[in-house]
Formats: structure tokens, sequence, C-alpha cells
């Protein structure tokens, strides 16, 4: 029996966490368990004890019944609007924020917890309905379980209360985007400090340059299909270790993989057999659908999509819009401020083993802006915001490749100002904007990627005009 993985454990939790059912199946045990406990304490109960205790319930066999029938339907009631609220919001999240974002609302804590209060004292009090007994021949009243259903619908009332607030405030867009952007935080500093076997950065180009020029490579084809959504680094490290192999990964997470494709090439070639192979397919956990595991450029993905959907005709909201670019620009702050790992992966002994480019800053940049500056090209504020954005991420930067994606971008905002603003003031302003940004970054007068002086686009304004 093969033991899973942390890699595995962790995606496990991560679905537990966004389940529905999870929380609400933990609370209802718990009930159950309460139940149990109150009965042994009521079977051995004295009754002189009851009647001294001012808030126990005092009443009979037919009260019990009474107040038991009450709480627990009406419970069961609640469970049932409750449901139909939250599928409500979870249609008008998916309208506005779009069908990524309703993983955060479906793992949201408080949701599940009041879902699972609801389920809990129904179960617990239909558990303790059918332990009452009162014939001519033998009298059970359970005082204190009675006196605690009391307790759970107070508590529920509460639950209630703060159900509705809760559900209210987390659809809104400003709460949405930003519980999307604490995942963001959460998934930068789980994913980039991370350095898997021992890496050496002194020679990366000699390395990569001795496995391209050995043409004894196989390849190793996926089995399954799907996005993945983690890899098992320490199966793939272990593996290349113990059938001394060097093997290159060709898909990282987030990345789809149809079956039969080449996941990863292996050297030496002739080393490769079935258990490498499957070794290989088991390190990469394949699923349906995307997550934040290892795949940090999705968490951007969900912010940008909630900016794109707000930029749309139907919705024209720049606003929603403005405030996703200023959670992307402190998600990119945070990953400047981090050192990408390198590809380059060695055991114990300093033999390289695994070869796995991560996501680069400049990937992340081009998800963040390049479909917000597409749809926002006729909105000034929304250019505006892009270069204060590039501007304050700049300041974070310390790798010049780095400052040179930030400068390309400030110059593909001007050249889309070009074409998408109708007004001449508007496009004056994002112009001069733009230059101000591209010095920030240190271009001296000229724009870095092109080589176009300042005036060349503004005049192609002007002509066109």
């Amino acid at each position: 029996m093969k033991v899973p993985g942390l890699v595995k454990l962790s995606d496990l939790w991560d679905t537990l966490r966004t389940s529905y059912w999870f929380v609400p199946t933990i609370m209802a045990i718990a009930s159950t368990a309460l139940y149990a406990a109150l009965q042994t304490l009521d079977t051995n109960l004295d009754k002189k004890l009851v009647y001294k205790l001012g808030w126990v319930f005092t009443g009979g066999p037919d009260g019990a019944r009474e107040v038991l029938a009450v709480v627990a339907g009406s419970m069961i009631t609640i469970a049932g609007v409750t449901f139909s609220i939250t599928i409500v919001a979870l249609t008008l999240a998916s309208q506005q924020f779009g069908p990524f974002v309703l993983r955060n609302f479906m793992r949201d804590t408080g949701n599940q917890v009041v879902l699972g209060t609801f389920i809990s004292t129904f179960i617990f009090c239909l558990l303790t309905l059918r332990t009452i007994r009162g014939t001519d021949r033998t009298t059970f009243v359970p005082h204190l379980s009675v006196s605690m259903a009391c307790i759970l619908a107070m508590c529920s009332l509460g639950v209630l209360i703060y159900f509705i607030h809760h559900v209210s405030a987390f659809i809104q867009a400003s709460n949405m985007i930003f519980a999307v952007s604490q995942d963001l935080e959460q998934a930068v500093d789980r994913i980039f400090p991370e350095r898997l076997g021992t890496v050496n950065e002194t020679e990366p180009d000699t390395h990569w340059n001795k496995f391209v020029e050995n043409a004894d490579n196989a390849p190793v084809r996926s089995v399954e299909y799907g996005y993945i959504k983690a890899v098992d680094n320490d199966l793939l490290l272990r593996t290349a270790q113990e059938n001394g192999l060097v093997v290159q990964m060709l898909k990282r997470p987030g990345k789809f993989v149809g079956k039969g494709d080449e996941i990863a090439f292996v050297q030496p070639g002739g080393s490769v057999n079935e258990e490498v192979e499957s070794a290989i397919n088991e390190s990469l956990l394949l699923g349906p659908q995307r997550t934040t595991t290892q795949d940090v450029e999705f968490v951007f993905s969900q912010i940008v999509e909630v900016a794109v959907r707000s930029l749309s005709p139907g919705i024209n909201d720049p606003f929603t819009a403005i405030i996703c670019i200023d959670h992307l620009g402190q998600g990119l702050r945070r990953v400047a401020d981090r050192s990408i790992p390198s590809p380059f992966r060695y055991d114990k002994k300093g033999a390289l083993r695994v070869i796995a480019f991560p996501v680069t800053f400049s990937e992340l940049v081009d998800s963040s802006f390049d479909q917000i500056r597409h749809y926002g090209r006729s909105n000034a504020a929304v250019l505006n915001s892009l270069l204060d954005t590039i501007g304050a991420v700049a300041s974070h930067v310390g790798r010049e490749e780095d400052l040179q994606v930030l400068q390309h971008h400030a110059e593909l905002i001007l050249k889309t100002a070009s074409k998408g603003l109708k007004e001449e003031e508007a496009f004056a302003g994002i112009r001069s904007k733009c230059f101000a940004t591209i010095e920030s970054t240190g271009a001296k007068g000229y724009f870095c990627s092109a080589g176009l002086k300042e005036d060349s686009i503004f005049t192609a304004k002007q002509g066109k005009s």
C-alpha cells in the first residue's frame, strides 16, 4: 500500500475545504456525540437536582416532545431557506464574477458553519425525541438534552442573522476581490520561496546546454488527461535519483495535459521502463479544473476575469476593474520581492536530477495586464490605473529583465490608447503618464522594447485624427 505524499494530502485537504458538506458533516457527528453524552448524564441525573437548577427544562414528556418537535421542524425549514439563499447567491456571483470565484464562496468557513449549525440542531433534536417515554409503566424525560436543544435553537437564531449579513457582504465586489487577493498572497508565499532538492545556480546555462545537446532522450507520455493541479516534486526527485536519470518536465501546474501527450523527457533514454513512466505519471496530480495548490497564475486569472467581466458592455463597471488592477498590483509587488526558483534541481550529492521551469514574473505580468488592457482600451481611467500599478510595482523590482517587462507593458498601453481613446485630452494624459512611468522604471527617452521615440506615437495619433 502506497502512502500518499504531502502534495496529495494537501490537495485532499484543499478539496475538503472547498466542499460544502465537510464542515456540516463534522458538526453533525459532533452533535451525535453531544447527544450520547447528555443522554448518559440524563439517565443518571437525580430528579431533585433538576428542580434545583433553574435553567434546566422541568416539564413532562408531552411538553418535551412539543419543544423538540418545534425546534426540529423550524431548523429543517431554516436549513432549506438557507440552502435556497445560497443557491441564489451563487447564481448572482457566477453571473457577476465568473464561475472560478465560486470556489471562494464554497470554501468559506462561515457559510459551511451556518448550514452545519442548522443540520446539527435538527439531528440532535431528532435523536433526543426518540428517547422520551411517557407511558403508565415508565416515564423518562431527558431534561438536560431538552435544555440543550433550546440553547442550540437560540444559537441557530444568531447564526441565521449572521448568515444574512455575511452573504450580503460577501457578494459585494470589493469583498470578493479582497478574498481572492488574500488567496493570491498565500499562493505566492507558498510557491515562490520553495527550493526543491539542492539548487545550484552557478552554471545553469551549462547544464541546460548539455541536456539539449544530449540526443539520448526518451519521452514519457501521460496516461490520463486533465489540468495539472500539483506536482509531487519529492517523488519526482526520488525517482530520478534511484534510477540515475535526469528528468525535464514539459508541463507545469495549471497546464492541460491530454491523454498520450508528452509530459517529460528523460536521460538516458534507455533507462526508461514501465516503473519509471508510472512514477513520473504519478507525480502529476491531475483534475478537472485548476486549483491554487501550486498554480499562482490561476489566482491572478481569477482577479483578471472579474475585471474583464466588469468591462463588458453589459456591465460597464470600470470602478470594479480598477479595484482588480490594484489587487493585481499588490500580488505583483509580492512576486517582485521574491526570488524565482531555479529550474535545475539536484540531489544531495550535487547531481542534476530534475529540470522544471517555473512560472516567471514576465508571464504573471502578461496574465495580469494583457486582457484588461485590451478590453479597457477605450477607458482612460482603466488605462491610467494600469500605468499607476506598473509604476508602483517597478519600485519593488530588482531584476533588470523584470523592469524591461514593465516598460514594455507601459508602451503597449500607450499604443492601445492611441487606437482606443477618441479624446485628444485623454490620450495626452495617458501619454504623459506613460512617459513618466517609463522614466521611473529606468528608460531614458526611448521605449526599450521597440526603440520608438517619445513623439512617434503621438505624431501618429495626430495624423490619424
